[in-house]
């Protein structure tokens, strides 16, 4: 847990966690601020809410350089979430992103208290690259209207997309030409000068030629006065009405959230040799949003690129984050003239520019190399995120995910295994040519375990495969090193396949159980069906019961 590694802080840590708090800083003042206005809030709300969770994940989280707080995928998530709720002038529209925060945080805490942290894993890698490309240009398109000056009433990507396409004539050129020279002094100091904070640079320049040439003064928007002072505790206002339209969303922010939160910690993880708490990083989240709630600030995540900076920078654990969060407090005691400065435009172009890092083309080649039906998975999820509402698309992503994993289960790999010349073993007849199985025996290997997807397709392949065969098959052994468990539905399968075979004078038995099968098979009932001298702890011990028809009591299984 966090706390402990801030215990056992070491002196020589100092120096790089120091350099990586202040640079993330500085990264993290304009992009936070961009994602405030992302999430549709005001953009000082950005910085309040950076505040809360620099603090309580550096006591909670399990990874010593996570990066937390407002995320580009949780804003966009937040705006698409409030915007039907939000009243017609957008008076309560604060209160609501801070009782979505709430929210959150509880079904995090839900999480943590039943031990649902597995259930990242079920976001499979093409799933993911599928899902941030679209949110990436959802993100993109969000911001037309700040970086051209288009007014745009559309929330929809389709309607966004046309609004802005209709009204090109009334493009505002200054605004305009200030998005373009960012988005170029962006891309192009990032790619020079990768560990620099490159976009705080290029808002302070962007401001100081808003300033120098009073372009606020020509319709360049800018981000206006900064209240001043801190967020205050206060519980946001809730009605049952208010509460419930919000629990689907905020299931679908604290899924998305939750999943960037272990795989970027697990990639920093395996990268510097350490080892993260999923199940932890559910409870670090979901008390970092309550206090987000709690400050008026809006649904948070990790953020990969602030992690990114951190670790090149030698970041070593969360102190990283306590100086961060230090120069934050600094920047809004003494620089908020400064801040209010900050052309919309430029924080516009921070947007898009963190959204392009998130669309991983090469990942896309990778995977159509790879396999054809994962490509295809990252398109799908692409198309539903892009085509429907965000959130729908985190179901479609989950859901796809599900489906996958059920796809291999219940139509796994398996093999009949024989003797391949000069090889020593047993081989899947299928990949070596003149590989020859023992006459009048099949050993078969099912490469998943047995449930109720897949026992129905489990007896008709070994059907099939006794049925292959040439010389009459007097045993069938099933090689079960692949399969842990089974269920119910699986044990009367099997007992149904037993009697088959029996019908046809063929001897079952089994080889390579599992301390656990075998105890599953017993309490079954099966296990005295098939007979406990059928229980082999090897193959080779199998084919030696066959070869011998009856063997001794030494040269079996025989447990209790």
């Amino acid at each position: 847990m966090g706390l402990k590694q801030l215990l056992s802080y070491q002196r020589s840590w100092l120096w790089g966690d120091g350099l990586a708090g202040i640079t993330v800083a500085a990264y993290l003042i304009p992009q936070c601020m961009a994602y405030g206005e992302l999430a549709g809030v005001e953009p000082v709300a950005g910085l309040w809410a950076i505040l809360p969770p620099l603090i309580l994940y550096a006591v909670f989280g399990s990874s010593p350089q996570l990066s937390i707080g407002p995320e580009s995928t949780t804003a966009v998530m937040t705006a698409a979430a409030i915007a039907p709720l939000a009243a017609a002038d957008g008076s309560n529209y604060a209160s609501l992103a801070a009782l979505l925060a709430l929210v959150v945080g509880l079904v995090c805490l839900a999480g943590y208290s039943a031990r649902l942290g597995f259930l990242a894993d079920l976001l499979s890698k093409p799933i993911l690259i599928g899902y941030m490309a679209g949110v990436a240009l959802i993100m993109i398109v969000s911001q037309l209207g700040k970086i051209s000056g288009i007014p745009i009433q559309s929330d929809t990507v389709l309607g966004t997309l046309s609004e802005f396409i209709q009204r090109l004539d009334h493009i505002h050129s200054p605004t305009l030409i200030l998005t373009i020279l960012v988005l170029c002094f962006l891309f192009i100091g990032h790619r020079q000068f990768p560990s620099a904070p490159v976009p705080l640079l290029g808002v302070l320049l962007s401001t100081a030629v808003v300033s120098m040439f009073h372009l606020d003064r020509q319709g360049i928007a800018v981000v206006g006065t900064i209240p001043a002072g801190f967020p205050h505790w206060a519980l946001p206002g809730m009605t049952v009405q208010e509460v419930l339209p919000m629990i689907a969303s905020a299931i679908g922010i604290a899924i998305v959230g939750y999943s960037d939160n272990v795989l970027t910690a697990r990639i920093f993880a395996a990268r510097n040799h350490y080892k993260i708490d999923a199940n932890q990083e559910l409870l670090a989240l979901g008390i970092a949003n309550l206090g987000n709630g709690l400050m008026q600030g809006f649904p948070i995540s990790s953020s990969g690129s602030r992690t990114v900076i951190g670790d090149s920078l030698g970041s070593k654990s969360q102190v990283f984050s306590l100086v961060a969060l230090v120069v934050v407090v600094l920047v809004l005691l003494f620089l908020r003239p400064l801040l209010a400065l900050f052309p919309k435009a430029a924080l516009g172009a921070i947007v898009i520019f963190a959204a392009t890092r998130l669309i991983e083309i090469s990942e896309f080649f990778r995977l159509h190399r790879f396999r054809r039906s994962e490509f295809a998975l990252a398109l799908i999820t692409f198309t539903g995120v892009l085509i429907t509402d965000i959130l729908i698309g985190v179901a479609v992503a989950v859901s796809l995910s599900v489906i996958d994993l059920f796809a291999r289960i219940a139509r796994p790999h398996d093999a009949v295994l024989g003797q391949v010349p000069d090889i020593p073993g047993l081989h899947d007849i299928e990949d070596w040519p003149g590989a020859t199985t023992i006459p009048g025996l099949v050993i078969y290997r099912y490469d998943a375990p047995l449930c109720f997807a897949n026992v129905e397709n489990f007896k008709q392949r070994a059907l099939q495969a006794i049925a292959a065969e040439t010389t009459p098959v007097e045993w069938f052994v099933l090689n079960t090193e692949a399969i842990v468990e089974v269920d119910i539905t699986a044990i009367d399968g099997l007992s149904e396949l037993v009697d088959e075979l029996g019908a046809q004078g063929i001897t079952f038995a089994m080889a390579r159980v599992k301390q656990d099968l075998y105890a599953q098979l017993k309490r079954s009932g099966l296990l005295q069906k098939i007979g406990h001298d059928h229980i082999y702890l090897t193959l080779h011990t199998a084919i030696a019961g066959f070869e011998a028809r009856q063997r001794p009591s030494g040269d079996r299984c025989d447990r209790p």
